[in-house]
């Protein structure tokens, strides 16, 4: 059985979820128990955080990457572009359907963009509540029960 812990726990090593250093420190002159390997690696994830607490995490680490930098240069280039002929058209006279295909246009390149925003560039904030029965649980001294 420790041979197992301790085999799960060098496959986390290698993989890279457990430091060397941590599992060093684990395996020092210790005979590991599945409890206490358990709760190691628990330790953290799953320990229920009190009510009203504001959880904050950083910007999103893919919010600095090229990529989202690049979305959002060709979002600004489409949402000018949509607009650009949308107001040639304005002053031209053209169909209203046209015209507002190219708003629709430009109101869905403005989405993709808050999308890619509110996913990959805007910091996490998590506010923990805790919710409360949904049904009034029955007494049975606060319901009388009468009979016809």
């Amino acid at each position: 059985m420790s041979g197992d812990m301790v085999t799960k726990l060098l496959e986390e090593v290698a993989s890279g979820k457990v430091s060397v250093e941590d599992a060093k420190v684990a395996l020092e002159g210790v005979d590991l128990s599945e409890e206490q390997y358990l709760s190691a690696v628990d330790h953290g994830v799953f320990n229920p955080a009190e009510a009203g607490t504001i959880v904050n995490a950083s910007l999103a680490p893919s919010g600095s990457s090229m990529l989202v930098m690049f979305f959002f240069v060709w979002g600004l280039f489409w949402v000018t572009y949509w607009i650009g002929i949308m107001l040639y058209g304005l002053f031209n006279h053209w169909d209203p359907q046209q015209l507002s295909f190219h708003f629709a246009m430009t109101l869905l390149t403005l989405c993709m963009m808050g999308i890619v925003y509110m996913k990959w560039v805007m910091p996490d904030k998590i506010i923990v509540k805790h919710r409360r029965p949904k049904y009034i649980q029955e007494h049975p001294k606060d319901w009388v029960e009468y009979k016809i």
